[in-house]
């Protein structure tokens, strides 16, 4: 399943040589010590990883107990998304191509076995790519990015913040499976 294209994996890699592109997750580092707490996470995903800024922030507070997994296509070193207790994609649906947004749903759905803490930035971006489109491809409404994460995900806690940028943060938790007749 496609989750990034060929052309935007190379603005993708381009924009990360930038020291301040991917720094956003380092914001949420306490936010993600409290879920590891709360829900005993064996194993947490950083699903688009980018420089593991998240796993840097986290070291920091003294966090341990917990298998950290980065996934980011700009570092295929890092290997594919695994599933994880804990899911956490930070700063990175915003920046989504439009057209792949249901493609990669469903793949943070597939790796995702209880919580996923996410977080949307809904306004532009401060970079732009190098054709001049902002950075930010998607920028839409939480009410919008709430009823997409719906159709994949049970919606938790929603947080709105102002810290970072207009924005919004997100406990979702897996749906169960329906059985067919």
């Amino acid at each position: 399943m496609e989750t990034i294209t060929a052309e935007y994996l190379e603005e993708q890699k381009n924009l990360h040589h930038n020291p301040n592109y991917g720094i956003a997750s380092m914001g949420f580092a306490q936010e993600v010590d409290a879920c590891i707490r709360h829900m005993s996470a064996q194993t947490v995903t950083d699903y688009g990883a980018g420089k593991k800024n998240l796993k840097k922030a986290l070291d920091s507070l003294g966090v341990g107990g917990y298998v950290y997994q980065a996934f980011d296509p700009v570092f295929p070193e890092y290997g594919e998304a695994l599933e994880a207790d804990l899911v956490c994609c930070i700063d990175v649906l915003e920046h989504v191509e439009p057209h792949l947004l249901e493609n990669v749903l469903a793949d943070l759905r597939r790796v995702t076995k209880n919580i996923g803490f996410f977080t949307v930035h809904t306004g532009p971006a401060v970079k732009t790519l190098s054709d001049g489109r902002n950075a930010h491809l998607i920028q839409e409404s939480a009410t919008w990015w709430l009823t997409r994460l719906s159709d994949y995900f049970r919606i938790g806690h929603v947080e709105y913040y102002e810290h970072l940028g207009k924005g919004f943060a997100v406990l979702v938790g897996v749906k169960p499976t329906t059985l067919a007749n």
